[in-house]
C-alpha cells in the first residue's frame, strides 16, 4: 500500500479511538448515562438535568483537558527529543516539568498564606518560568558533558531536587486547601473546568502551529547542523524557538494538571514506530493525538479502577509508559552493539 494512503488510515483510526474514548469517557462514572442522551445534551447545552449537569461541568472539561494537555505533552517531548537528537529526552526526565511544579507550589503556597486569588495565567506563567530554569540548568550540563547519559542523570536529579523541595513546601503548608496542592503535585485532570480550557487551548493550538511551522526546519536539523546551515538556517534562532515552545507546553501541562510522567518520552518514540517515518510534519500530529488517546485512556483508569478513591494520572501513565520507555532503550543497545 502507498505510505500517504497508510498515514491517512492511521491518523483517521487514531481520531476515531480518540472519539471512541472520549464516549467512554462520558459514559464512565459514580452516575449511570445512557449513550441516547449523550447527542441531546451536548446538542443543546441542556444542564437542566443531574445528567446534563455531570456531563457537561465535570466529565466533559476532563476529558477536553486530557486530550489537549496529553497532545500537547507528547508534541512537547518530540520537540525536546528534537532538541536534544536524543529519544530519551522528555520534560519529565529532564526535569523540566519539575523545574515548573516547584516554582507553581511556591506560587499556590503564597497565595493561598496570602488570601491572594490567582488566575491560571500566573499559574502558567510561574511554570513557564519554572521549567526556563530547570532547562538552563540541563542546557548548561550539556554544553560540559558529552554524554548523553550523563545528561539525562542530571536531569533526573534536578527532578528528584525539585520534587523533594515541592513535597516539603506542600508538607510544612497550613491552609484546608492544601489538600487540592498535594493532589495537583501528583498529577490530576480533576480540577478541569471551562474557564481553564479558555486558556490553555489558545496555548496548546498556538504550540502546535509553531510546531507545524518549525517542521521543514526540524526535518534539516536532524541531518546536522551543518546541513541546516547550508540551508540558510539560523541554528540559534531555531533552537530558542524550540526550547521556548516546549517550554511553554510542558509548563501549561504542569501549571494546570500537574506533572504527568512518561507520555512525552513514550508517545513520540510510539507514533515513529507505528507510522514508520522520521519526518517531524507526521510525527508531530501523531505524537499529538497519540499522547490525546493515550492520557484520555489513561485518566479512565485513574478515576474508575478503584472508585470512589482516584489514583493520580502520573501512577498510571507510568505503568505503561515506563515499558515502552525500557524496551526503547533495550532496542537501542541492540542496534548499536
Amino acid at each position: 500500500m502507498d505510505r500517504k494512503k497508510t498515514h491517512l488510515i492511521l491518523f483517521i483510526s487514531l481520531i476515531l479511538a480518540i472519539l471512541l474514548l472520549v464516549v467512554i469517557n462520558i459514559l464512565t462514572g459514580s452516575v449511570g448515562i445512557s449513550v441516547r442522551d449523550i447527542p441531546d445534551i451536548l446538542l443543546k447545552g441542556d444542564r437542566s438535568s443531574a445528567e446534563g449537569r455531570i456531563i457537561l461541568d465535570i466529565r466533559l472539561p476532563r476529558i477536553i483537558e486530557a486530550l489537549f494537555l496529553g497532545g500537547a505533552l507528547a508534541l512537547s517531548g518530540y520537540m525536546l527529543q528534537t532538541f536534544f537528537l536524543n529519544p530519551i529526552a522528555g520534560p519529565y526526565i529532564l526535569g523540566i516539568s519539575s523545574g515548573a511544579k516547584l516554582l507553581v507550589a511556591i506560587l499556590m503556597v503564597w497565595a493561598l498564606k496570602a488570601g491572594f486569588a490567582m488566575n491560571s495565567l500566573m499559574l502558567v506563567a510561574a511554570a513557564f518560568i519554572g521549567s526556563l530554569i530547570a532547562t538552563g540548568f540541563v542546557l548548561t550540563v550539556s554544553l560540559r558533558v558529552r554524554s548523553m547519559s550523563i545528561l539525562i542523570v542530571c536531569g533526573v536529579m534536578v527532578g528528584y531536587i525539585c520534587s523533594a523541595v515541592t513535597e516539603l513546601i506542600v508538607a510544612f503548608a497550613d491552609d484546608s486547601n492544601i489538600v487540592n496542592l498535594h493532589n495537583w503535585s501528583l498529577g490530576t485532570f480533576s480540577a478541569a473546568g471551562w474557564n481553564e480550557a479558555r486558556i490553555y487551548i489558545p496555548i496548546v493550538a498556538a504550540g502546535i502551529l509553531a510546531a507545524l511551522f518549525m517542521s521543514k526546519t526540524m526535518e534539516a536539523y536532524r541531518f546536522g547542523e551543518e546541513y541546516a546551515e547550508s540551508l540558510g538556517i539560523s541554528i540559534y534562532g531555531f533552537r530558542v524557538l524550540l526550547i521556548i515552545v516546549s517550554s511553554v507546553l510542558s509548563a501549561t501541562v504542569t501549571a494546570f494538571a500537574g506533572p504527568v510522567s512518561f507520555v512525552g518520552i513514550a508517545m513520540p518514540h510510539v507514533a515513529g514506530n507505528l507510522f514508520r517515518s522520521e519526518k517531524p510534519l507526521i510525527i508531530i500530529p501523531a505524537s499529538f493525538l497519540l499522547g490525546s488517546a493515550f492520557c484520555l485512556f489513561c485518566d479512565l483508569l485513574a478515576r474508575s479502577l478503584f472508585a470512589p478513591s482516584e489514583l493520580s494520572i502520573s501512577t498510571v501513565t507510568a505503568v505503561f509508559g515506563a515499558p515502552i520507555v525500557i524496551s526503547m532503550m533495550i532496542g537501542r543497545r541492540n542496534e548499536n552493539v
